[in-house]
């Protein structure tokens, strides 16, 4: 049977068979192939497709839900589960920084208690980016109805979560001009915190009604045929994309 959710897709990105094939990297007709044919593409040409289509790769290509290797590599990614972020320890979150090489990418509404707690982080990312490190940095847009909002369901004033929000910005107005550094404002509501060390990572859900400090914590590492932590990552991606830079704080 032919794939009519990745035609539909496609058709729905704005994209013909042909521009999807050269962003992905593949021939024109292996994609026709995975429409016409159900193939199911390699790892890597899924996450392009399902990146650029803006869709989950198991919505495109159902099959992957019943793979056992995919299963058995997802229940891998787990490495521990805490009861609250609070019962994170607190050397966890000063190696999630410390060690990281690569990338590291945070997702909050403000994130208050990691620069309380570490008030040397702006310099240490400084540090970071120096070194190559791609830092990038998501936080609430403290005007937008989503941060008023959260407030709102944490039984706090109007205000509160927005100003946190501001207090975390001046806390980074040294790192805005520099190379390899990016901080962005999102109006989404925000279904989880992410951080992000290169191939580990530590989800924050949120519940309504309760604070993110008393909500759950996954620690989450990246293993090769598993996809929880690549759902969280496109999770990051897609709102980085639609979230505004920080270039002056005025």
């Amino acid at each position: 049977m032919p794939n009519e959710r990745l035609r539909g897709c496609i058709s729905a990105a704005g994209l013909t068979v042909a521009e999807l094939a050269e962003q992905v990297g593949v021939d024109r007709k292996t994609v026709e192939r995975w429409i016409t044919k159900h193939r199911l593409p390699y790892r890597d040409h899924r996450w392009k497709t399902a990146a650029l289509l803006g869709c989950d790769e198991t919505y495109l290509w159902p099959q992957l839900n019943e793979d056992p290797v995919t299963h058995e590599a997802s229940n891998a990614e787990l490495v521990r589960l805490y009861p609250s972020r609070g019962s994170v320890p607190y050397t966890l979150w000063t190696q999630l920084i410390d060690n990281t090489e690569e990338a590291l990418d945070i997702l909050v509404y403000s994130g208050q208690f990691l620069f309380d707690s570490r008030p040397d982080i702006p310099d240490v990312l400084i540090e970071k980016a120096g070194i190559g490190v791609r830092v990038r940095l998501l936080f609430g847009d403290p005007d937008s109805t989503a941060v008023s909002l959260r407030s709102a369901e944490e039984g706090l004033p109007a205000t509160a979560l927005a100003n946190r929000i501001n207090i975390v910005l001046s806390y980074l107005n040294k790192i805005l001009d520099r190379p390899g550094i990016e901080v962005r404002l999102h109006d989404t509501p925000l279904y989880n915190s992410i951080y992000r060390s290169d191939t580990t990572m530590l989800v924050n859900p949120h519940t309504y009604g309760s604070g993110a400090p008393f909500n759950p914590v996954m620690h989450l590492q990246q293993v090769p045929g598993g996809r929880v932590f690549d759902h969280y990552l496109q999770s990051f991606q897609r709102v980085w994309d639609a979230a505004e830079p920080v270039e002056s704080l005025g």
